[in-house]
């Protein structure tokens, strides 16, 4: 029963397709088909948003300066409130002392300032070429 319900689906398909024309595409078919997909690609695209933008970093930046500049200019004087701020907690403290008895090789101290030095290379680097990278994209 299984083989005269195949035959019986070929000789339709085999109808159909004798009935049917060649259909065959229009001339602007490829350049439809590349508009559609240039359209739906450009739709896509995720522009670059720092999280903090150029104009923060210049206010903190700023301030930073302006405090450092007062404090030069001012620090001198013993009616500031840091005068009598009792840091002492910080320096004296059972942490602080277990680690006082510890010493770093100057080939240490190279090696990490070597890296922090290649870091604050590299990051502004990787950061501007990743902007370049999603900003050709746009």
């Amino acid at each position: 029963m299984n083989d005269k319900a195949n035959n019986q689906i070929e000789k339709l398909a085999d109808r159909l397709m004798k009935e049917s024309s060649l259909e065959s595409p229009s001339m602007d078919f490829t350049s439809q088909v590349m508009a559609k997909v240039d359209a739906l690609a450009k739709s896509d695209v995720t522009t670059y948003r720092p999280l903090i933008s150029k104009r923060v970093w210049t206010i903190v930046a700023i301030v930073m300066v302006a405090s450092v500049v007062y404090l030069m200019f001012n620090g001198a004087n013993e009616e500031s409130i840091l005068a009598s701020v009792d840091l002492s907690v910080l320096s004296e403290n059972k942490l602080t002392n277990a680690f006082s008895g510890l010493n770093f090789s100057r080939t240490i101290a190279y090696a990490v300032g070597i890296l922090a030095l290649m870091m604050a290379v590299q990051v502004p680097l990787l950061m501007g070429y990743f902007e370049k990278k999603l900003s050709l994209k746009a």
